[in-house]
Formats: C-alpha cells, sequence, structure tokens
C-alpha cells in the first residue's frame, strides 16, 4: 500500500486528512492530488512522523541539507543543525552523510526530529565500496540497491536516485563539451561507473525493481538530476534537457506503478530562464512535484548563495516549482555551521513565502494582513511572532532604547503611520 494506490481507490488515509486539515483545503484534492501523481506525501511505513504534502496547490516546501563528510564528522553538531532548520520551517531533512559514522547518523537524526528524512542511498554505496578497499567505480550493482533496501527498511520517507543517467547521456555528455562537466556528486559516481565498466547505470536497468522496493515500504523517489547545470553557462543545455526526457518516462512508469515520485531540477540557472525550466518539467514529468536546488541566479556570490537562491527560488515556486531545497552562505565553500543553516532555511522560508503570495494562496496572505496589521497598531511583539526569525528583528528593535512605541529610529517624530494615525 502506498499514499498513491489508496488514493487511486478512492480511500482517504490519515495522512491525506492530516495534510489538508494543515493546507486548509478540502481533502478531496489532496486525494485527486496524489492519485493523479501532481502531490505526494513522502512518509515510510516504517515511520511515524509529521505527514507533508507537496505538489500542485498546496504551500511551498522546503528542505534543507545536513550531513558529515569523510574528512568532518560530527555527529552531535549536525543533530543540532536538524533540530534548529525544523523550528526555523524546515519541512523535510536531507541526510547526505558520508562519513564512517553515516549509519549511526541516520538512525539519531530520524528519531530526533518529526519530519520527513530524504538521503542519496549511493552516498552509502559508495563508503561501503571504499570500505572493500576498492574504487567508487569498482562499485557493486547489489550493494546500490542492498543500500536502498536498508534505508527502506529503517524508515526512510524520500531517496534521492539519479535513475536518469544512461549509458546514451554520459557517452553524449562527452561530446558536449560543457564548461562545469557534472556536479552532482551521485551522478558523477555513476557516470564514472558507466564509463568504467561499459554497462549501463543499474538504477536505470533495473527500474522497475526499484518500483518493487517503492512500493513496498511507499518510498517516495526524488528522480535526481545528475546532469544540472553548476554554472550559469551550462543552463537549459541539451544534456540537462536530455536527461529531463529521461526522468519524464521514469515518472510516467512509476505513476502507473502507484509510486509516488518527485523530479529534481536545476541548479544555476538565469533568471530568464527560470519560468521556463518549470514550465518544461512540468510538461515533460506528467506534473510531478518539482523539487528545485536554488536556483542560483548568479555565480559571483560565494558566501552569498543563500541569497541568490532565494531571488530564483522565488521565481521557480511562482512558476511551478514545489519544493525548494535551502542553499546556504557555505554553498561551494564548506559545511554549513549553526548559523549558516539557519540563514538557508529563512532565506528559502522568504522565497516560499513570496512565491505562495504571488500564487494567491489563502493562508500566505493572511499573515501578510496580520503583519500589516501589526505594523498599523504598532504591536511590535505581534510583529516579532509572526517573522521567520523573531530574535533578529527585537535585537534591532531594542537597541534603539526608544521611550515612545509609537515610533523607530529610522523615522521618529515624523513616522508617517503615527502622523496619520486614524486619518486614513
Amino acid at each position: 500500500m502506498t499514499q498513491m494506490t489508496e488514493a487511486k481507490k478512492g480511500n482517504v488515509t490519515p495522512e491525506m486528512q492530516a495534510v489538508a486539515e494543515f493546507e486548509r483545503v478540502d481533502v478531496g484534492k489532496i486525494l485527486n492530488g496524489l492519485a493523479s501523481g501532481r502531490i505526494v506525501i513522502p512518509k515510510n511505513i516504517n515511520r511515524d512522523t509529521k505527514a507533508c504534502g507537496i505538489g500542485q496547490g498546496l504551500t511551498t516546501k522546503i528542505n534543507a541539507n545536513i550531513g558529515s563528510s569523510s574528512k568532518i564528522e560530527d555527529i552531535d553538531l549536525e543533530i543540532k543543525k536538524a533540530k534548529l532548520a525544523v523550528d526555523f520551517g524546515a519541512d523535510a531533512i536531507m541526510d547526505l552523510s558520508t562519513g564512517p559514522k553515516l549509519l549511526e547518523f541516520r538512525e539519531r537524526i530520524m528519531d530526533s526530529v518529526d519530519v520527513a528524512i530524504g538521503t542519496v542511498p549511493i552516498y552509502e554505496a559508495g563508503v561501503v565500496t571504499l570500505n572493500k578497499g576498492n574504487e567508487i567505480i569498482d562499485m557493486d550493482e547489489d550493494d546500490i540497491f542492498n543500500s536502498i533496501i536498508h534505508q527502506a527498511k529503517d524508515g526512510v520517507d524520500f531517496m534521492t536516485l539519479h535513475c536518469g543517467i544512461n549509458q546514451d547521456l554520459v557517452y553524449k555528455l562527452q561530446e558536449a563539451k560543457r564548461m562545469m562537466g557534472i556536479v552532482s556528486r551521485g551522478g558523477t559516481f555513476l557516470a564514472s561507473w558507466i564509463l568504467h565498466n561499459e554497462k549501463e547505470n543499474p538504477l536505470y536497468s533495473n527500474y522497475d525493481y526499484l518500483l518493487e522496493i517503492a512500493l513496498e515500504y511507499d518510498i517516495t523517489l526524488s528522480l535526481g538530476d545528475g546532469l544540472r547545470p553548476g554554472c550559469q553557462s551550462d543552463a537549459t543545455d541539451t544534456s540537462q534537457i536530455q536527461e529531463l526526457v529521461t526522468l519524464g518516462t521514469l515518472v510516467k512508469r512509476a505513476q502507473e506503478a502507484g509510486v509516488q515520485t518527485m523530479v529534481e531540477g536545476p541548479g544555476h540557472v538565469p533568471l530568464n530562464q527560470i519560468r521556463a525550466n518549470m514550465e518544461i518539467q512540468k510538461t515533460l514529468c506528467h506534473g510531478a512535484p518539482f523539487y528545485v536546488l536554488g536556483p542560483i541566479v548568479t555565480d559571483l556570490a560565494p558566501g552569498y548563495d543563500h541569497i541568490t537562491s532565494a531571488i530564483g527560488g522565488a521565481i521557480a515556486a511562482s512558476s511551478g516549482a514545489d519544493f525548494l531545497c535551502y542553499v546556504t552562505p557555505a554553498e561551494h565553500l564548506s559545511l554549513p555551521s549553526l548559523e549558516d543553516v539557519k540563514e538557508g532555511v529563512i532565506a528559502s522560508k522568504i522565497a516560499a513565502q513570496a512565491a505562495d503570495v504571488a500564487l494567491g494562496l489563502d493562508t500566505a496572505w493572511e499573515k501578510e494582513v496580520e503583519m500589516a496589521q501589526a505594523r498599523k497598531n504598532f504591536d511590535w511583539e505581534k510583529q516579532f511572532d509572526l517573522a521567520f526569525d523573531s530574535v533578529k528583528p527585537r535585537h534591532y528593535r531594542n537597541k534603539c532604547e526608544l521611550d515612545d512605541d509609537e515610533m523607530c529610529a529610522m523615522c521618529g517624530e515624523y513616522c508617517a503611520v503615527k502622523i496619520a494615525k486614524g486619518d486614513f
């Protein structure tokens, strides 16, 4: 049983009801969205967690990436990051750990937060391969699927799987003369494996087997964009679109099998290409929810990529994207700190809210009206409560040390709202 198979039968599950209540829509909208593949509720049958709907007509959701690396492994710190991200509004957490203790970390993170958990199973398969004394290109096909099954049994809710990178695309990419080549870690693992072994991507050739596993545990497939552009120059190129066409065929097969499916998207994309990217994905991938990283709209802002991605994310979500993967100020540079995680989540929350307002969602507009009323009434505490970050605005307000609550240090006694109070 999956949420999708139940929806196709017309059966409303507790998860569908919970999502409908949260979104304040009729549960029939959720049921129809699930049945058509336009909405997903990532929730493994082996894990009891808060249900979250992602897809058409729902509020824009946010994912936060955390995880250790082979060089830096501090499990307690990563747990703090996960909790902090959820506290500031992340709807899902992806564990991208590649360190020696990745199994322990995944278990602890799943016990620590009550949101959907995503992973990239090929990372675990890669660690298993290296621990055997082999290279990534010597990865055993069984290790890949054993990692998927292992994580499914553990309760992972959604998995990034680069099923769309096949031999044909890899050979074409060699001739494409891309500036940045492949920037996806999982995509590189598989592309290099294909070239070295002269064999088809196991996730592509054994896709039906993957669907059987996903169906058994109700894993939401997040079909990875292994050929996503890693710089503005590569955006919306032939390689990216060719993979998206392949992913569209895989989405259709998953939907027909009753497996919930999302599609991952770019990446680094100029502002003027974002809307077209969203429309192409929705068309080619049969309306499946679109999960985007950013998009990052300029490559000249290392240290500020939470801003470049928030700009792109707002346009993407208002143009059809459903799920934003946060980007922190540390993107492309290092593992993020606690403060980086906070900044990344808040930047994505801003993008999501801006998009939901543009889309006319009642829940988004109600918050905007509340904030306007609080500002009109000089209700500072209400403003702080409504803010994505209540600490920073309170800090700025308190450092002014004003005696009059009906003004700020910027305008003082010339405050337009105070002068016109009651007149308009």
